[in-house]
């Protein structure tokens, strides 16, 4: 099956199961933000990712260069361990994981929450590729892919047993939108992948044809 698959059947249940009410909010506050959200203002294909140091699962800082110096990049941003949409986006790079290895690139996953919430996503998942900590939105907000989310959304939140607050330290509740960024050895932005459909998430196989693609081009 395809992660499209798996998304769609996770969205038809979810939504199954929700009160109208809250369905309804939390429609109401998407349609809102995807309404206002500027794709130009994000990070674009031909862009130098911007430098930064971040925490992985263990507390230990990476770097931009650190990472660059290694392969290729296919980074992905995602909401944090308790999206049940980003779990699955995420078990999706995992089962590909040999193969983006196979031909030289290497998978970086970045979140807003703290290194201990990071390192129970990696756990809970078996991954085994980076999980970065972008603590208060830094990075996300500097690539523009930034989504403060709406108030009315807090309680539906708290009545999901989602704590955005201690999960992130902060009360800010901002996430990224989910993104996945392929960059090359010299921090090009070689292709995007930007949703404000927080549901909708980048197929494993069109990255690897991204990268097909990219290699083509390199031997040129």
């Amino acid at each position: 099956m395809s992660l499209e698959s798996d998304l769609a059947t996770l969205r038809a249940g979810m939504l199954q199961k929700m009160p109208a009410e809250t369905r309804e909010k939390i429609s109401s506050a998407n349609a809102k933000f995807q309404a206002s959200y500027d794709p130009k203002a994000a990070i674009q294909v031909g862009d130098i990712l911007p430098a930064f140091r971040l925490q992985d699962a263990l507390g230990k800082e990476v770097t931009r260069d650190e990472l660059l110096a290694r392969e290729t990049l296919l980074i992905t941003f995602y909401r944090g361990g308790w999206c049940p949409y980003c779990n699955l986006a995420l078990r999706s790079l995992h089962l590909n994981t040999d193969k983006f290895k196979a031909k030289g690139v290497t998978l970086v996953a970045i979140s807003p929450e703290l290194p201990d919430a990071s390192l129970s996503t990696a756990e809970k998942h078996d991954l085994h590729f980076t999980v970065l900590s972008d603590v208060g939105n830094k990075l996300a907000n500097e690539l523009g892919i930034l989504f403060t989310q709406d108030d009315s959304l807090r309680p539906i939140y708290q009545s999901f047993g989602f704590d955005l607050k201690k999960h992130n330290g902060d009360d800010s509740f901002a996430v990224p939108v989910p993104a996945t960024l392929l960059v090359d050895q010299k921090g090009v932005v070689k292709n995007t992948f930007i949703e404000t459909d927080y549901t909708k998430r980048l197929e494993p196989t069109t990255a690897l044809k991204w990268i097909d693609e990219l290699k083509k081009q390199d031997r040129v």
